[in-house]
């Protein structure tokens, strides 16, 4: 019976810790999305960027 209990604890601990992970990825999955549909520019150089050497 202990063991069962143990067993079953372990397994719900797992789950739980599965769904935070995807909760986790898909807001950061979410954020990147909207950071490069956004192109943020800055302030004041704008968002080209020239790199001749």
């Amino acid at each position: 019976m202990s063991s069962n209990l143990l067993q079953l604890q372990q397994t719900v601990q797992m789950s739980v810790l599965r769904n935070a992970m995807n909760m986790e990825t898909v807001a950061a999955i979410g954020m990147l999305e909207g950071m490069s549909q956004s192109a943020a520019t800055h302030p004041h150089k704008g968002t080209v960027v020239d790199i001749q050497a």
